[in-house]
């Protein structure tokens, strides 16, 4: 290898921006002149995101024949079966190191690494394929599901064997480097995703519980984050509740016909004012199924704002029940409303949830992935 070793930076497609799309930003800030290859980009996408990415991005997107296909960003879930091709035809011929930043959508570790060595950071190994939560339900349509059910073992055939062609995986959970050693059989470095924390000029008024009058939650508004269960809880207990996010697969429809008069969508937001809501919220709630990480909950606590979440997956990880939030056991309604009755009873301390943040720092993440590359 080279005394400055070329870096490529590789990530599924962008064109939403949640926790995994946070992590390519802090490695491609780590390594400003990697450039970042992507089967699609777009921008347009990217909400409140989008001007600073594309400032910071310039001239480093390369794209793979996906940008021809007509209505390619509406066709993000079936291009999945044909996005092994993608990236098997990108030339990386003259990088040293690859990082493929696999969210679970598509399979960027087919890709040909020749001589570099191809360092994976997995969010997780793909959801649809292992019968992990998603955002759509094809049980709905039996002879659809029947049919997608015989293409689906095939692809779990090939995903193991693009998964051999890592050199090294980096996990960005416990539970996921669980899932990579079950399903692929590898082990995995376990390295969480960092998280901003407010600067100390950044004074964060009223944090007092008592002057904290509205409990909130958000991120991508998917089926299987379970919005449905902190919109019931907050119903039954007539608890404001505010919901921001992007609606993702016409779920925000479905969540506004449950929704009582205490319950608020805030749509996308920026981070200044996710920022504001954090630090003036009572609770965060986090009902994710067996979340693989879960960065917002962590977000959440940097500000001082304690979380009540699902006791499964990444969210088990991070929250430590009664100092820095409550967990709750079971995805049922009255499940929820115990945990949030317990929490209106426990003195969880602002102090507590922002030292915990502080464990998933950026300092932490650059310096673990350079330990990974570099020793």
């Amino acid at each position: 290898m080279t005394q400055t070793p070329k870096i490529a930076l590789v990530h599924d497609y962008l064109k939403e921006y949640g926790g995994a799309e946070s992590v390519l930003e802090t490695l491609s800030d780590i390594f400003p002149h990697a450039p970042i290859y992507t089967s699609l980009y777009c921008p347009s996408s990217l909400g409140p995101h989008r001007s600073r990415l594309q400032k910071k991005w310039k001239h480093r997107i390369h794209q793979s024949f996906f940008r021809f296909i007509p209505l390619a960003s509406h066709l993000i879930s079936p291009l999945r079966f044909i996005s092994p091709l993608a990236f098997r035809l990108f030339d990386f011929s003259d990088y040293d190191i690859i990082i493929t930043s696999a969210t679970g959508a598509y399979f960027p570790n087919a890709l040909r690494k020749k001589s570099a060595k191809l360092v994976c950071y997995c969010h997780t190994p793909p959801r649809y394929l292992y019968g992990l939560p998603t955002a759509r339900h094809p049980q709905k349509y039996p002879l659809i599901n029947s049919v997608l059910q015989v293409l689906l073992h095939f692809f779990r055939l090939s995903d193991f064997t693009y998964a051999q062609n890592v050199d090294q995986f980096v996990a960005n959970s416990k539970t996921t480097a669980n899932r990579i050693k079950k399903f692929y059989r590898r082990k995995a470095i376990v390295i969480n995703p960092p998280v901003s924390l407010p600067k100390k000029k950044e004074t964060i008024k009223n944090q007092e519980k008592s002057t904290r009058k509205f409990y909130l939650t958000g991120g991508r508004l998917a089926r299987a984050k379970r919005y449905d269960l902190a919109i019931h809880a907050c119903n039954k207990l007539k608890l404001p509740l505010k919901i921001f996010g992007r609606n993702f697969t016409g779920h925000l429809a479905e969540l506004k016909k449950i929704s009582g008069p205490t319950i608020e969508f805030l749509g996308e937001i920026t981070d200044q004012q996710k920022s504001k809501l954090m630090s003036t919220a009572t609770a965060f709630i986090f009902c994710s199924d067996n979340e693989d990480f879960g960065i917002v909950p962590v977000e959440a606590m940097a500000h001082g704002c304690p979380v009540i979440g699902h006791n499964s997956g990444g969210t088990a990880e991070t929250i430590i029940n009664g100092k820095t939030g409550l967990l709750f056991d079971s995805f049922t309604v009255s499940s929820l409303v115990s945990a949030i009755h317990k929490f209106q009873k426990t003195n969880i301390s602002v102090a507590a949830c922002r030292s915990r943040a502080q464990q998933f720092s950026h300092t932490t993440f650059i310096r673990k992935i350079k330990n990974v590359l570099f020793v």
